[in-house]
């Protein structure tokens, strides 16, 4: 029987064999474990019903984490600026990470994000990122391809001709317009449908309601989000420049 941690392949195999209903049992005889080791973990991570692979594999890593940080250290790290706390910023960046991936971005992407959101010249470049999140180049390159294909980073070139990821400060007011702009699009699509399967049909009122849900919303999605970036965004200090 193998022992040790549960591997990512593993508790992909749980959380499939949650989604066809298996019991614990079941699902344990599968993989080859204790069924007390399938349901702490379950239990441990969301439940049946709130289990998601990535999430409880990346829960273990935090954890394990915090046991090494825990071990006696030899050298001190110089002290981070501003006076900040490093065990409460990595505890902040972890968590930060997670909820990003919560919100449906893979794990790699939420990382790169969350060190751009979180260090103080909202840039990095490919080499510094490498270097914080102790992965390899080829990582971060396919997840600043993604981040700029959703429009959540950008890339510039600095005084030294290195290129740079920028997360810019209205990061979300561009994302929120790119959503709504993709939504009428959509709206379009359906009311197109409207001609082509006739008026007076039920499928075209689906869609026709579908296309002025959508306006709707969007319409109201930027004008706020116009509002928002007008009275409430702020410019870093001076100082902080």
């Amino acid at each position: 029987m193998p022992g040790g941690r549960l591997t990512q392949q593993e508790r992909q195999q749980i959380a499939a064999g949650l989604a066809d209903g298996l019991a614990y049992a079941e699902i344990a005889r599968r993989l080859d474990r204790p069924t007390s080791t399938v349901t702490r973990e379950v239990m441990r991570n969301g439940g049946p019903t709130g289990y998601r692979a990535d999430l409880a594999h990346r829960a273990t890593e935090r954890r394990a984490h915090r046991r090494r940080q825990a071990a006696p250290r030899g050298t001190q790290a110089p002290p981070p600026a501003h006076g900040r706390d490093p065990d409460a910023v990595r505890e902040y960046e972890e968590a930060f990470t997670t909820l990003l991936m919560q919100s449906g971005l893979p794990k790699m992407m939420a990382a790169v994000l969350t060190c751009l959101y979180t260090c103080d010249s909202g840039s990095l470049t490919g080499a510094e990122l490498v270097q914080r999140l102790q992965v390899s180049r080829a990582s971060i390159s396919k997840a600043v391809a993604f981040l700029e294909s959703q429009g959540l980073i950008r890339r510039e070139r600095d005084d030294r001709r290195h290129e740079r990821y920028v997360v810019d400060n209205d990061v979300w007011y561009q994302s929120m317009i790119s959503a709504a702009q993709s939504n009428a699009r959509l709206a379009e699509t359906a009311r197109r449908g409207v001609a082509i399967l006739g008026p007076a049909t039920p499928a075209a009122t689906r869609l026709e309601n579908i296309a002025r849900f959508i306006d709707f919303v969007g319409e109201s999605i930027i004008r706020a989000a116009e509002q928002a970036r007008e009275v409430l965004y702020t410019e870093p200090r001076p100082e902080d420049r």
